[in-house]
Protein backbone atom coordinates (compact mmCIF):
# COMPACT_ATOMS: atom_id res chain seq x y z
CA UNK A 1 0.00 0.00 0.00
CA UNK A 2 1.16 3.65 -0.79
CA UNK A 3 0.91 5.35 2.45
CA UNK A 4 0.94 8.99 1.79
CA UNK A 5 -0.08 12.52 2.79
CA UNK A 6 -1.85 14.85 0.27
CA UNK A 7 -0.19 17.93 -0.64
CA UNK A 8 -3.42 19.61 -1.11
CA UNK A 9 -4.61 19.08 2.58
CA UNK A 10 -4.75 16.19 4.75
CA UNK A 11 -8.55 15.77 4.67
CA UNK A 12 -8.96 12.54 2.54
CA UNK A 13 -7.33 11.05 1.81
CA UNK A 14 -3.35 1.16 -22.99
CA UNK A 15 -2.06 1.64 -25.60
CA UNK A 16 1.78 1.71 -25.52
CA UNK A 17 2.12 5.45 -24.65
CA UNK A 18 5.32 5.82 -26.43
CA UNK A 19 3.35 5.30 -30.13
CA UNK A 20 0.34 6.93 -29.04
CA UNK A 21 -0.54 10.17 -31.63
CA UNK A 22 -1.36 12.25 -28.59
CA UNK A 23 -3.38 15.08 -29.03
CA UNK A 24 -2.75 17.75 -26.73
CA UNK A 25 -1.26 21.09 -25.61
CA UNK A 26 2.01 20.18 -27.95
CA UNK A 27 -0.13 20.24 -31.23
CA UNK A 28 0.92 23.43 -33.17
CA UNK A 29 -3.03 24.57 -33.23
CA UNK A 30 -2.94 25.01 -29.71
CA UNK A 31 -1.98 27.93 -28.06
CA UNK A 32 0.74 26.45 -25.49
CA UNK A 33 2.08 28.08 -22.53
CA UNK A 34 5.72 29.04 -22.55
CA UNK A 35 8.69 29.63 -20.50
CA UNK A 36 7.98 33.32 -20.35
CA UNK A 37 4.00 33.39 -19.51
CA UNK A 38 3.55 29.82 -17.61
CA UNK A 39 3.11 31.27 -14.22
CA UNK A 40 -0.24 32.65 -15.91
CA UNK A 41 -1.50 28.75 -16.86
CA UNK A 42 -0.53 27.86 -12.92
CA UNK A 43 -3.71 28.19 -10.79
CA UNK A 44 -4.77 28.07 -7.18
CA UNK A 45 -7.74 26.21 -6.59
CA UNK A 46 -10.46 26.79 -3.89
CA UNK A 47 -12.45 24.54 -2.34
CA UNK A 48 -15.57 24.32 -0.54
CA UNK A 49 -15.76 20.56 0.60
CA UNK A 50 -18.63 18.99 2.20
CA UNK A 51 -17.70 15.15 2.73
CA UNK A 52 -19.78 12.51 4.28
CA UNK A 53 -19.94 11.80 8.01
CA UNK A 54 -20.09 7.70 8.04
CA UNK A 55 -20.71 7.72 11.43
CA UNK A 56 -23.91 10.15 11.43
CA UNK A 57 -24.87 9.26 8.24
CA UNK A 58 -28.32 11.01 7.74
CA UNK A 59 -25.93 14.34 7.42
CA UNK A 60 -22.63 15.85 5.82
CA UNK A 61 -19.31 16.86 7.80
CA UNK A 62 -19.09 20.31 8.58
CA UNK A 63 -17.84 22.36 5.95
CA UNK A 64 -13.96 22.48 5.33
CA UNK A 65 -12.11 25.09 2.77
CA UNK A 66 -9.25 24.02 1.22
CA UNK A 67 -6.58 25.02 -1.51
CA UNK A 68 -4.68 23.34 -4.06
CA UNK A 69 -3.16 23.64 -7.70
CA UNK A 70 -3.94 23.58 -11.36
CA UNK A 71 -3.03 23.75 -14.58
CA UNK A 72 -4.78 24.72 -17.93
CA UNK A 73 -4.26 21.85 -20.68
CA UNK A 74 -5.86 21.54 -24.18
CA UNK A 75 -9.75 21.91 -24.45
CA UNK A 76 -9.96 25.09 -22.41
CA UNK A 77 -9.89 22.98 -18.91
CA UNK A 78 -8.08 23.24 -15.79
CA UNK A 79 -6.94 19.46 -14.47
CA UNK A 80 -5.61 19.01 -10.90
CA UNK A 81 -5.96 16.44 -8.21
CA UNK A 82 -9.12 14.47 -7.31
CA UNK A 83 -8.57 14.92 -3.49
CA UNK A 84 -8.58 18.89 -4.36
CA UNK A 85 -11.84 18.80 -5.21
CA UNK A 86 -14.12 15.42 -4.23
CA UNK A 87 -17.17 16.51 -2.43
CA UNK A 88 -16.65 20.08 -3.20
CA UNK A 89 -19.75 22.38 -3.11
CA UNK A 90 -18.02 25.31 -4.81
CA UNK A 91 -14.89 25.44 -6.61
CA UNK A 92 -12.92 28.69 -7.80
CA UNK A 93 -9.44 29.12 -9.19
CA UNK A 94 -7.60 32.27 -9.80
CA UNK A 95 -4.19 32.65 -10.52
CA UNK A 96 -1.56 34.94 -8.77
CA UNK A 97 -1.19 37.90 -10.70
CA UNK A 98 -5.05 38.31 -11.41
CA UNK A 99 -7.66 39.68 -7.61
CA UNK A 100 -10.94 37.77 -9.30
CA UNK A 101 -11.48 34.40 -8.95
CA UNK A 102 -13.53 32.62 -11.54
CA UNK A 103 -16.16 29.57 -10.67
CA UNK A 104 -15.35 26.07 -11.54
CA UNK A 105 -17.74 23.19 -12.26
CA UNK A 106 -16.05 19.23 -11.57
CA UNK A 107 -16.80 17.56 -14.91
CA UNK A 108 -14.32 13.96 -14.63
CA UNK A 109 -12.94 12.41 -11.49
CA UNK A 110 -10.95 9.44 -10.75
CA UNK A 111 -10.20 9.16 -7.01
CA UNK A 112 -8.29 6.11 -7.90
CA UNK A 113 -5.76 7.56 -10.51
CA UNK A 114 -5.74 11.34 -8.48
CA UNK A 115 -7.09 13.34 -11.23
CA UNK A 116 -9.65 15.91 -11.97
CA UNK A 117 -10.95 17.99 -14.75
CA UNK A 118 -12.58 21.33 -14.16
CA UNK A 119 -14.53 23.30 -17.02
CA UNK A 120 -14.97 27.06 -16.04
CA UNK A 121 -18.12 28.99 -15.79
CA UNK A 122 -16.13 32.03 -17.74
CA UNK A 123 -14.21 30.13 -20.75
CA UNK A 124 -12.78 33.69 -21.67
CA UNK A 125 -9.74 33.25 -19.53
CA UNK A 126 -8.41 30.46 -21.48
CA UNK A 127 -8.05 33.85 -24.13
CA UNK A 128 -5.00 34.71 -22.08
CA UNK A 129 -4.19 31.53 -20.21
CA UNK A 130 -2.71 29.05 -22.31
CA UNK A 131 -2.40 25.56 -22.09
CA UNK A 132 0.92 23.86 -20.71
CA UNK A 133 2.94 21.58 -23.34
CA UNK A 134 2.95 18.17 -21.79
CA UNK A 135 6.08 15.57 -22.59
CA UNK A 136 5.40 12.37 -24.57
CA UNK A 137 8.07 10.17 -22.55
CA UNK A 138 8.83 9.67 -19.20
CA UNK A 139 12.02 11.45 -18.11
CA UNK A 140 14.93 10.27 -16.84
CA UNK A 141 16.36 10.14 -13.29
CA UNK A 142 18.31 12.49 -12.43
CA UNK A 143 16.78 15.47 -14.97
CA UNK A 144 16.17 18.79 -13.59
CA UNK A 145 12.80 19.44 -12.49
CA UNK A 146 10.55 22.59 -11.46
CA UNK A 147 7.43 22.33 -9.17
CA UNK A 148 4.80 24.57 -9.79
CA UNK A 149 1.94 25.17 -7.28
CA UNK A 150 0.77 27.60 -4.32
CA UNK A 151 1.52 25.45 -1.41
CA UNK A 152 0.24 27.28 2.39
CA UNK A 153 2.20 29.66 3.77
CA UNK A 154 1.47 32.92 1.42
CA UNK A 155 -0.07 33.85 -1.81
CA UNK A 156 2.17 33.78 -4.98
CA UNK A 157 3.15 31.25 -7.08
CA UNK A 158 6.01 28.68 -5.47
CA UNK A 159 8.44 27.32 -7.72
CA UNK A 160 10.99 24.88 -6.50
CA UNK A 161 14.13 22.92 -8.05
CA UNK A 162 14.81 19.16 -7.54
CA UNK A 163 15.70 16.34 -9.84
CA UNK A 164 13.68 13.11 -10.86
CA UNK A 165 15.06 10.37 -8.08
CA UNK A 166 12.81 7.08 -8.88
CA UNK A 167 10.13 6.38 -11.09
CA UNK A 168 8.08 3.31 -9.54
CA UNK A 169 4.53 1.13 -10.39
CA UNK A 170 2.49 1.44 -7.46
CA UNK A 171 0.13 -0.60 -5.84
CA UNK A 172 -2.54 1.21 -4.14
CA UNK A 173 -5.37 -1.50 -3.07
CA UNK A 174 -4.97 -4.26 -4.64
CA UNK A 175 -7.09 -3.31 -7.88
CA UNK A 176 -5.59 0.20 -8.89
CA UNK A 177 -2.19 0.71 -9.79
CA UNK A 178 -0.47 3.67 -10.93
CA UNK A 179 3.45 5.06 -12.41
CA UNK A 180 4.80 7.50 -10.41
CA UNK A 181 7.45 9.55 -10.06
CA UNK A 182 9.68 10.51 -7.33
CA UNK A 183 11.11 13.63 -7.20
CA UNK A 184 13.00 15.91 -4.37
CA UNK A 185 11.85 19.18 -5.26
CA UNK A 186 9.65 19.92 -1.97
CA UNK A 187 6.35 19.36 -2.07
CA UNK A 188 3.53 20.78 0.52
CA UNK A 189 0.33 21.16 1.16
CA UNK A 190 -1.20 23.22 -1.67
CA UNK A 191 1.00 22.00 -4.34
CA UNK A 192 -1.42 19.31 -5.47
CA UNK A 193 -2.38 19.60 -8.92
CA UNK A 194 0.49 21.69 -9.61
CA UNK A 195 2.77 21.02 -12.94
CA UNK A 196 6.14 19.43 -12.75
CA UNK A 197 8.35 21.06 -15.55
CA UNK A 198 11.32 19.37 -17.46
CA UNK A 199 12.71 21.61 -19.84
CA UNK A 200 9.52 23.57 -21.53
CA UNK A 201 7.02 21.06 -21.49
CA UNK A 202 4.99 19.10 -18.21
CA UNK A 203 6.18 15.81 -17.42
CA UNK A 204 3.24 15.47 -14.77
CA UNK A 205 1.33 16.31 -11.84
CA UNK A 206 2.31 16.80 -8.43
CA UNK A 207 -0.16 15.23 -5.74
CA UNK A 208 2.00 14.30 -2.61
CA UNK A 209 4.58 14.40 -0.10
CA UNK A 210 5.53 11.77 1.94
CA UNK A 211 5.35 11.88 5.78
CA UNK A 212 7.97 12.16 8.45
CA UNK A 213 10.29 12.92 5.31
CA UNK A 214 12.10 15.60 3.80
CA UNK A 215 12.56 16.40 0.02
CA UNK A 216 10.52 13.42 -0.98
CA UNK A 217 7.51 14.27 -3.38
CA UNK A 218 5.24 12.43 -5.84
CA UNK A 219 4.22 13.37 -9.17
CA UNK A 220 1.59 11.79 -11.67
CA UNK A 221 3.46 11.30 -14.95
CA UNK A 222 1.86 12.32 -18.11
CA UNK A 223 1.30 9.14 -19.16
CA UNK A 224 -1.20 8.02 -16.64
CA UNK A 225 -2.45 11.77 -17.16
CA UNK A 226 -2.83 10.53 -21.08
CA UNK A 227 -4.86 7.28 -19.87
CA UNK A 228 -7.46 9.00 -17.94
CA UNK A 229 -8.16 11.80 -20.49
CA UNK A 230 -8.56 8.96 -22.80
CA UNK A 231 -10.77 7.23 -20.41
CA UNK A 232 -13.28 10.64 -20.08
CA UNK A 233 -13.70 11.28 -23.95
CA UNK A 234 -16.54 10.05 -23.55
CA UNK A 235 -17.74 11.91 -20.99
CA UNK A 236 -17.28 9.00 -18.50
CA UNK A 237 -14.46 7.29 -16.26
CA UNK A 238 -14.30 3.87 -16.45
CA UNK A 239 -11.30 2.59 -14.66
CA UNK A 240 -7.86 0.65 -15.70
CA UNK A 241 -7.36 -2.35 -16.75
CA UNK A 242 -5.69 -4.79 -13.64
CA UNK A 243 -4.35 -8.09 -13.34
CA UNK A 244 -5.76 -8.85 -9.60
CA UNK A 245 -4.26 -12.28 -9.22
CA UNK A 246 -1.69 -12.66 -6.68
CA UNK A 247 1.70 -13.20 -7.78
CA UNK A 248 5.27 -13.95 -5.58
CA UNK A 249 8.42 -14.21 -6.39
CA UNK A 250 10.43 -16.51 -8.15
CA UNK A 251 14.21 -15.39 -6.30
CA UNK A 252 14.35 -18.46 -3.90
CA UNK A 253 16.08 -21.24 -4.91
CA UNK A 254 14.16 -23.99 -2.90
CA UNK A 255 11.00 -22.54 -4.70
CA UNK A 256 12.83 -22.98 -8.11
CA UNK A 257 13.88 -26.86 -6.91
CA UNK A 258 10.03 -27.70 -6.00
CA UNK A 259 8.99 -26.31 -8.83
CA UNK A 260 11.64 -27.98 -11.28
CA UNK A 261 12.15 -25.48 -13.43
CA UNK A 262 15.62 -24.63 -15.01
CA UNK A 263 18.02 -21.66 -13.86
CA UNK A 264 17.20 -20.37 -17.27
CA UNK A 265 13.29 -19.96 -16.50
CA UNK A 266 12.55 -16.07 -15.25
CA UNK A 267 9.23 -15.06 -14.33
CA UNK A 268 6.73 -13.98 -11.32
CA UNK A 269 4.87 -17.24 -9.48
CA UNK A 270 0.46 -16.87 -9.67
CA UNK A 271 0.59 -17.36 -5.44
CA UNK A 272 -3.53 -17.61 -5.39
CA UNK A 273 -5.32 -16.92 -8.48
CA UNK A 274 -7.98 -14.03 -8.56
CA UNK A 275 -10.78 -16.83 -10.36
CA UNK A 276 -11.21 -19.78 -7.80
CA UNK A 277 -12.65 -21.87 -10.16
CA UNK A 278 -11.28 -25.49 -11.90
CA UNK A 279 -11.90 -23.39 -15.24
CA UNK A 280 -9.95 -20.31 -14.50
CA UNK A 281 -7.20 -19.01 -16.74
CA UNK A 282 -4.07 -19.16 -14.33
CA UNK A 283 -3.42 -21.51 -12.14
CA UNK A 284 -1.62 -21.80 -8.78
CA UNK A 285 2.22 -22.32 -9.29
CA UNK A 286 1.90 -20.83 -13.14
CA UNK A 287 5.51 -19.22 -13.90
CA UNK A 288 4.37 -16.04 -16.01
CA UNK A 289 7.50 -15.69 -17.84
CA UNK A 290 6.18 -12.88 -19.99
CA UNK A 291 3.65 -10.19 -20.53
CA UNK A 292 2.79 -9.29 -24.13
CA UNK A 293 6.39 -9.58 -25.39
CA UNK A 294 8.27 -8.16 -22.19
CA UNK A 295 9.98 -10.55 -20.04
CA UNK A 296 9.45 -10.56 -16.53
CA UNK A 297 12.32 -11.39 -13.96
CA UNK A 298 12.41 -13.11 -11.08
CA UNK A 299 11.25 -9.97 -8.69
CA UNK A 300 8.49 -9.89 -10.73
CA UNK A 301 9.62 -6.78 -12.55
CA UNK A 302 10.36 -5.53 -16.02
CA UNK A 303 12.33 -3.25 -17.73
CA UNK A 304 11.27 0.11 -18.75
CA UNK A 305 14.30 1.73 -19.27
CA UNK A 306 17.92 1.21 -19.49
CA UNK A 307 17.87 1.86 -15.53
CA UNK A 308 14.01 1.54 -14.83
CA UNK A 309 12.77 -1.67 -13.83
CA UNK A 310 8.97 -1.41 -12.41
CA UNK A 311 6.36 -4.12 -11.55
CA UNK A 312 5.08 -6.30 -14.13
CA UNK A 313 1.42 -5.22 -13.81
CA UNK A 314 2.76 -2.06 -15.42
CA UNK A 315 2.80 -3.25 -18.42
CA UNK A 316 -1.48 -4.57 -18.22
CA UNK A 317 -2.43 -0.82 -19.29
CA UNK A 318 -0.59 -1.15 -22.54
CA UNK A 319 -0.56 -4.75 -22.66
CA UNK A 320 -4.48 -5.67 -22.32
CA UNK A 321 -6.97 -5.79 -25.29
CA UNK A 322 -10.73 -5.89 -25.13
CA UNK A 323 -10.30 -7.39 -21.50
CA UNK A 324 -7.81 -9.85 -22.36
CA UNK A 325 -4.08 -9.87 -21.73
CA UNK A 326 -1.77 -12.16 -23.68
CA UNK A 327 0.73 -14.16 -21.05
CA UNK A 328 3.21 -16.72 -21.62
CA UNK A 329 3.88 -19.42 -18.53
CA UNK A 330 5.43 -21.96 -17.75
CA UNK A 331 2.92 -24.53 -15.84
CA UNK A 332 3.98 -28.21 -14.51
CA UNK A 333 7.24 -27.77 -16.28
CA UNK A 334 5.79 -27.02 -19.74
CA UNK A 335 5.56 -23.37 -21.68
CA UNK A 336 2.16 -22.12 -22.65
CA UNK A 337 0.65 -18.80 -23.65
CA UNK A 338 -3.09 -18.07 -22.62
CA UNK A 339 -4.99 -14.80 -22.32
CA UNK A 340 -5.55 -14.19 -19.22
CA UNK A 341 -8.88 -11.90 -18.42
CA UNK A 342 -8.29 -8.09 -16.67
CA UNK A 343 -10.86 -6.34 -14.07
CA UNK A 344 -11.40 -2.72 -13.74
CA UNK A 345 -11.44 -2.49 -10.07
CA UNK A 346 -12.40 -5.33 -7.22
CA UNK A 347 -15.13 -5.73 -5.31
CA UNK A 348 -15.17 -5.75 -2.07
CA UNK A 349 -17.05 -6.85 1.08
CA UNK A 350 -15.80 -3.68 2.61
CA UNK A 351 -16.40 -1.21 -0.07
CA UNK A 352 -15.84 2.70 -0.33
CA UNK A 353 -18.43 5.25 -1.23
CA UNK A 354 -16.94 6.21 -4.47
CA UNK A 355 -17.26 9.82 -3.95
CA UNK A 356 -21.06 9.22 -2.99
CA UNK A 357 -22.59 9.36 0.59
CA UNK A 358 -23.23 6.56 2.89
CA UNK A 359 -26.84 4.41 2.76
CA UNK A 360 -28.73 4.28 6.00
CA UNK A 361 -31.67 3.32 7.59
CA UNK A 362 -33.21 4.55 11.30
CA UNK A 363 -35.77 2.13 13.10
CA UNK A 364 -36.33 3.14 16.54
CA UNK A 365 -33.40 4.37 18.22
CA UNK A 366 -30.86 2.32 16.17
CA UNK A 367 -28.96 3.22 12.81
CA UNK A 368 -28.22 0.48 10.22
CA UNK A 369 -25.48 1.42 7.68
CA UNK A 370 -22.99 -0.09 5.68
CA UNK A 371 -18.85 -0.48 6.47
CA UNK A 372 -17.22 1.39 4.11
CA UNK A 373 -13.53 2.18 3.81
CA UNK A 374 -14.36 5.57 5.37
CA UNK A 375 -16.56 4.06 8.24
CA UNK A 376 -13.57 1.81 9.28
CA UNK A 377 -11.30 5.18 9.88
CA UNK A 378 -12.51 4.77 13.31
CA UNK A 379 -10.58 1.48 13.82
CA UNK A 380 -7.69 2.58 11.22
CA UNK A 381 -5.39 4.40 13.67
CA UNK A 382 -6.56 3.10 16.89
CA UNK A 383 -4.18 -0.21 17.32
CA UNK A 384 -6.03 -1.14 20.97
CA UNK A 385 -9.61 -1.04 19.07
CA UNK A 386 -8.42 -2.95 16.30
CA UNK A 387 -6.87 -5.48 18.58
CA UNK A 388 -9.68 -6.01 20.63
CA UNK A 389 -12.26 -6.23 17.47
CA UNK A 390 -9.83 -9.00 16.02
CA UNK A 391 -10.01 -10.61 19.31
CA UNK A 392 -14.26 -10.22 19.44
CA UNK A 393 -13.91 -12.39 15.79
CA UNK A 394 -15.38 -9.16 14.58
CA UNK A 395 -16.00 -9.13 10.29
CA UNK A 396 -14.28 -5.62 10.22
CA UNK A 397 -11.54 -7.41 11.00
CA UNK A 398 -11.63 -11.10 10.22
CA UNK A 399 -13.37 -10.49 6.26
CA UNK A 400 -11.32 -6.58 5.71
CA UNK A 401 -10.23 -8.38 2.49
CA UNK A 402 -12.83 -10.52 1.52
CA UNK A 403 -15.49 -9.86 -1.90
CA UNK A 404 -19.21 -9.90 -1.66
CA UNK A 405 -20.73 -13.22 -2.02
CA UNK A 406 -24.52 -14.23 -2.79
CA UNK A 407 -25.26 -14.70 0.73
CA UNK A 408 -23.37 -11.50 2.26
CA UNK A 409 -23.13 -8.89 -0.29
CA UNK A 410 -21.90 -6.52 2.14
CA UNK A 411 -21.33 -6.14 6.09
CA UNK A 412 -24.67 -4.15 7.67
CA UNK A 413 -23.07 -2.19 10.51
CA UNK A 414 -24.87 -0.22 13.33
CA UNK A 415 -23.06 3.10 12.80
CA UNK A 416 -23.93 5.71 15.18
CA UNK A 417 -24.80 4.77 18.98
CA UNK A 418 -28.08 4.01 20.04
CA UNK A 419 -30.11 7.41 20.45
CA UNK A 420 -31.03 7.90 24.19
CA UNK A 421 -34.59 5.69 25.21
CA UNK A 422 -36.09 3.05 26.74
CA UNK A 423 -36.44 0.82 24.08
CA UNK A 424 -32.93 -0.01 24.46
CA UNK A 425 -32.36 -0.04 28.41
CA UNK A 426 -29.84 -2.28 29.50
CA UNK A 427 -28.54 -3.02 25.90
CA UNK A 428 -24.57 -2.32 25.81
CA UNK A 429 -23.68 0.23 23.10
CA UNK A 430 -23.55 -1.43 20.29
CA UNK A 431 -21.83 0.75 17.92
CA UNK A 432 -19.37 -0.58 15.32
CA UNK A 433 -21.08 -4.02 15.34
CA UNK A 434 -21.77 -6.26 12.31
CA UNK A 435 -25.21 -7.44 11.79
CA UNK A 436 -26.10 -11.03 11.48
CA UNK A 437 -29.24 -11.75 11.62
CA UNK A 438 -32.96 -10.51 12.06
CA UNK A 439 -35.11 -13.06 13.60
CA UNK A 440 -32.70 -15.68 12.34
CA UNK A 441 -32.63 -14.88 9.16
CA UNK A 442 -29.07 -14.02 7.69
CA UNK A 443 -28.43 -10.45 6.81
CA UNK A 444 -27.41 -10.22 3.42
CA UNK A 445 -27.43 -6.17 2.48
CA UNK A 446 -28.22 -3.10 4.01
CA UNK A 447 -30.88 -3.25 1.29
CA UNK A 448 -32.07 -6.74 2.10
CA UNK A 449 -32.16 -5.43 6.39
CA UNK A 450 -34.83 -2.71 5.11
CA UNK A 451 -36.73 -5.42 3.46
CA UNK A 452 -37.08 -7.55 6.29
CA UNK A 453 -38.06 -5.00 8.63
CA UNK A 454 -40.46 -3.78 6.45
CA UNK A 455 -42.35 -7.28 5.66
CA UNK A 456 -41.95 -8.80 9.45
CA UNK A 457 -45.20 -9.15 11.48
CA UNK A 458 -43.71 -11.02 14.16
CA UNK A 459 -43.93 -9.26 17.68
CA UNK A 460 -40.86 -9.15 18.76
CA UNK A 461 -37.45 -8.51 16.29
CA UNK A 462 -34.38 -10.44 17.40
CA UNK A 463 -30.68 -8.89 16.38
CA UNK A 464 -28.16 -11.10 16.41
CA UNK A 465 -24.59 -9.54 15.76
CA UNK A 466 -21.38 -11.58 14.15
CA UNK A 467 -18.68 -11.19 16.67
CA UNK A 468 -17.51 -13.98 19.27
CA UNK A 469 -18.99 -11.60 22.68
CA UNK A 470 -22.22 -9.81 23.22
CA UNK A 471 -25.25 -9.98 23.65
CA UNK A 472 -28.48 -10.64 21.17
CA UNK A 473 -30.97 -7.99 21.46
CA UNK A 474 -34.47 -8.61 21.55
CA UNK A 475 -36.79 -5.82 20.79
CA UNK A 476 -41.12 -5.12 20.65
CA UNK A 477 -41.35 -4.32 16.64
CA UNK A 478 -44.68 -2.31 16.82
CA UNK A 479 -42.78 0.05 19.86
CA UNK A 480 -39.94 0.50 17.71
CA UNK A 481 -41.95 1.52 14.64
CA UNK A 482 -44.26 3.95 16.53
CA UNK A 483 -40.89 5.43 18.18
CA UNK A 484 -39.10 6.00 15.08
CA UNK A 485 -40.66 9.18 14.40
CA UNK A 486 -40.25 10.84 17.58
CA UNK A 487 -36.30 10.05 17.67
CA UNK A 488 -36.06 11.67 14.18
CA UNK A 489 -37.52 14.79 15.58
CA UNK A 490 -36.14 14.75 18.85
CA UNK A 491 -32.49 14.73 17.14
CA UNK A 492 -32.71 17.26 14.21
CA UNK A 493 -33.43 14.35 11.55
CA UNK A 494 -34.93 14.85 8.42
CA UNK A 495 -35.56 11.45 6.93
CA UNK A 496 -35.70 8.01 8.59
CA UNK A 497 -33.27 6.88 5.70
CA UNK A 498 -31.52 7.84 2.16
CA UNK A 499 -33.37 8.08 -1.10
CA UNK A 500 -32.54 4.09 -1.67
CA UNK A 501 -33.30 2.99 1.78
CA UNK A 502 -36.83 4.60 1.73
CA UNK A 503 -37.53 3.74 -1.67
CA UNK A 504 -37.66 0.25 -0.28
CA UNK A 505 -39.15 0.80 2.90
CA UNK A 506 -42.05 3.01 0.90
CA UNK A 507 -42.35 0.14 -1.39
CA UNK A 508 -45.36 -2.17 0.97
Amino acid sequence: MFKKFFAGFSFISWTLFSSMNLVHAADNKVATATASNLEKSVVKVFSTLRGPDPFKPWGKASPQEVTGSGVVIEGRRILTNAHVVEYASQVQVQTGQEGDKVSATVVAISRGMDLAILKLDDEKFFDSHAAVARSNKLPEVTDAVFAYGYPTGGNSLSITKGIVSRIEFVDYDGSTGGLRIQIDAAINPGNSGGPVIAGDKMIGLAFSGLMHAQNIGYIIPNEEIEIFLKDIADKKYDGKPSLLDVTQTLENPTVREYLKLDKSVEGCIIHRPYDQSSSSVLKEWDVITHIGDTAIDNQCMVRIKPSVRVMFKYKVQQAAINGKLALKIVRAGKPMSVQAPVHIGRPHLIGDLQGGYPSYFIFGPIVFSRATVEYMSFLSNNAPALNGYAYNASPLVTLRGEMPTKDREELVVISSPFFPHKLVTGYSNRFGSVIYSINGIPVKSLKHLVTLLRDMQDELIVIHYDQRYGETMVLPRKAMLAETEGVLSDNGIRSQGSADMMAIWNAK
